[in-house]
């Protein structure tokens, strides 16, 4: 399943499942449980089929012997499962409507926690007699719907579903459900820059476990790169509230992980005993509470080991003991940095105003400072949070620091804007920003790497793209009569045809530099001096690249020449039509052209986007090493800190740049005459408005 069908897919499952939540009297944080909980089930029966086979045959083979086991035994050996046959998808999608749906649902899920212990008590199971007050057949519907989700799906697939709903709970719910989620891309960025490698995992505000995936598939993913060292991950999460911890038990249980998550207030409470035991920290924690009791945590070594932040005026005698801190911010920053082994790192989110804020929390982050335990800070654009319109930062520790400088990066101009309201990084903003601390630790050759992976992915586009280009055309020279129009079409096909000397060029580039199989290592890199092979293989990549460039510049020019005609079409129907006395409109012929047109722009686009990438990189990491970029990094040393009075706020450091919008000159100018568009209409609209007003005050005066 690619990128676009799971997308389609995602969006079908919210949608249905939104339109049946229509049918129930309770709000989403309610009815994210039982939605959640079927997904769930759902990936049970998937994962126990495809061992069924073999859970089956072993307990046939055992059977009547001194081995024999229970069917329930060899099941959870093999996927971790067992499921009775009354909680199976099937048995219970296929119940006859007069059965008690919600019931056998509660049964189902009940048979699952008795053979998966730590579940216990987690799955839902009265929440789908909940679902029945209004319309009784709810749970059946939502049983249709995700019966959709394809039966070989594996983990992962579910792993993105899940979070895809939790992320549309939040959006719905606005600020409570908001609570329990971090955007998926702001998780991915945090764990490419920590790189966990396995060991034990810590989020004393865990939510629903989203930190603790992606490590996760961040360890898979670089499974190999390991050589050898232990990369199982072992995850220890806290969260105060019940329902959010069982929705993290149940992630857990989806993606496969290992671990312990604990109901517990962190402020008060340790059940994990976290001071020096964990080797990576996530969390995103809540911001600004200031109804934390001093008296406390002042005495906790969690809290109290690079200060506690206190209120400037000392307290009235009658409000002693009875203080509280005035913010509760630098407590978890201290919790982050004190829980960590001596070769530990963190990542964690947190409010803006934390990097400048004063008084005795800045005596606490000057101590974080000169202890050198700050590896980088990230600003973030807004909007990327469900709860937080203002843009929040990323803070990073790193206890095996090898030098005393901190790495700002500013990313507030890097983003995708989803809706109005919010953004997300692409997984290539997420790498390109990764690769700066990459770079930052020496690590050259994987940047190359991601060039390389860029190419990859770019000559794949546009080699599918070329094949989409013929059929296209003919449409275009169907509707374009006129040898300007035919002759502009010929030299566009003329144009994509150029695309074989590049791919020529390419292979060429692959052959003297080869990615080695599945670790994505250069082979060429192997054996030699690795710095030397880096800058002969980083300057073939710019080469490459330079060669891409006229050929995207031509197909530009080529379809804004084809825009011209067709708006100078457009130009000549809407002044016939008025010449005839008709309203202008467009033709069917024009809108197919205009639409056949639309879809050149996007294949060209959508293939660029990897070159742009690729051309980005290069423009700011020429000589494929770290270095400052105004506007984007900067690597401070103590001195520099020191003189900004301990900021970590990025844009103290990196200073500021104007950045372009990435609009072609043709998208430019669609918009323009779109506005344009809107304006005509606007301003029609007011003058009849106009009319009927002056009309209906001259009929209240008698005048008419």
């Amino acid at each position: 399943m690619n990128k676009a069908q799971l997308k389609k897919l995602e969006a079908d499952l919210w949608s249905a499942a939104n339109n049946l939540r229509a049918n129930s009297d309770l709000k989403s944080s309610e009815y994210a449980t039982p939605v959640l909980g079927l997904i769930f089930l759902k990936f049970a029966d998937n994962n126990y089929r495809r061992f069924e086979a073999e859970i089956v045959a072993e307990y046939q083979k055992l059977q009547g012997t001194r081995r024999e086991k229970k069917i329930s035994d060899i099941a959870i050996e093999k996927c971790g499962f067992y499921l009775p046959d009354h909680a199976r998808y099937a048995h219970l999608l296929n119940l006859p409507e007069e059965k008690n749906i919600a019931k056998a649902l509660k049964e189902a899920m009940k048979a699952i926690e008795e053979y998966k212990p730590e579940l216990e008590g987690v799955l839902p199971k009265d929440e789908y007699a909940a679902l029945t007050r209004t319309d009784k057949t709810l749970p059946n519907q939502l049983l249709k719907t995700f019966a959709d989700i394809p039966a070989d799906a594996t983990g992962d697939l579910f792993g993105q579903i899940y979070e895809y709903f939790l992320s549309e709970f939040a959006r719905s719910e606005g600020q409570k459900g908001g609570e329990f989620f971090t955007p998926r891309s702001v998780v991915r960025l945090m764990v490419e820059i920590i790189e966990p490698h396995g060991g034990k995992v810590f989020d004393p505000a865990c939510g629903s476990g989203g930190m603790f995936v992606q490590s996760a598939q961040f360890i898979g993913e670089h499974r190999k790169e390991l050589q050898g060292a232990t990369s199982d991950v072992y995850v220890c999460g806290q969260e105060k509230t019940r329902d959010t911890v069982n929705l993290a038990k149940m992630n857990l249980a989806v993606n496969g992980l290992r671990g312990e998550i604990k109901q517990a207030n962190t402020y008060y409470e340790d059940p994990h005993n976290s001071f020096g035991a964990f080797d990576y920290v996530l969390a995103n924690p809540p911001f600004n509470v200031d109804d934390v009791s001093l008296s406390s945590v002042e005495k906790d070594k969690r809290f109290n080991t690079y200060g506690i932040p206190r209120n400037k005026s000392k307290a009235k005698k009658a409000d002693e003991g009875k203080e509280t801190v005035p913010n509760g911010n630098y407590l978890w920053i201290s919790l982050f940095a004190t829980s960590l082994k001596p070769q530990g790192r963190a990542a964690l989110v947190m409010a803006n105003s934390a990097s400048d804020a004063r008084h005795s929390e800045a005596d606490i982050r000057k101590m974080l400072i000169e202890q050198n335990l700050i590896y980088g800070m990230l600003t973030l654009p807004s909007n990327m949070f469900y709860t937080v319109t203002l843009p929040a930062t990323l803070w990073f520790f790193d206890k095996a620091k090898t030098d005393d400088k901190i790495l700002f990066i500013d990313a507030r101009n890097i983003f995708n804007q989803i809706d109005r309201a919010h953004r997300e990084f692409s997984e290539e903003h997420i790498q390109n920003i990764a690769i700066i601390s990459k770079l930052h630790k020496g690590q050259r050759e994987q940047f190359v790497q991601l060039i390389d992976r860029y190419f990859s992915a770019g000559m794949e586009r546009l080699v599918e793209n070329k094949t989409k280009v013929e059929p296209v055309s003919a449409q275009l020279l169907e509707v374009l009569e006129d040898a300007a129009g035919k002759q502009a079409v010929g030299e566009l096909v003329k144009q994509w045809a150029a695309l074989n000397k590049l791919q020529t060029r390419y292979d060429q580039y692959r052959d003297k530099y080869p990615l080695a199989p599945d670790t994505g290592e250069g082979a060429g890199v192997r054996g030699q001096d690795a710095n030397k092979a880096v800058e002969l293989k980083n300057k073939a990549q710019q080469q490459l690249r330079e060669a891409f460039a006229p050929f995207f510049a031509a197909l530009h020019e080529g379809l804004k020449h084809l825009d011209k005609i067709v708006r100078h079409r457009e130009k000549q129907q809407a002044e016939q039509a008025q010449a005839e006395g008709k309203r202008a409109a467009t033709d069917r012929k024009t809108k197919a052209l205009k639409t056949a047109l639309e879809e050149l722009h996007q294949e060209v686009k959508s293939a660029e986007l990897y070159y742009q990438h690729i051309h980005w990189l290069q423009e700011r990491f020429p000589k494929a090493e770290y270095e400052d970029v105004t506007g984007l990094c900067k690597l401070a040393s103590p001195a520099e800190v020191k003189e900004q009075d301990y900021s970590l706020n990025p844009g103290r450091y990196v200073g500021v740049v104007i950045e372009e919008d990435g609009k072609t000159e043709e998208e430019f100018i669609a918009e323009l005459l779109a506005m344009n568009d809107e304006l005509a209409h606007l301003n029609e609209t007011a003058r009849v408005l106009d009319k009927i007003i002056g009309n209906n005050i001259r009929q209240i005066a008698g005048d008419v």
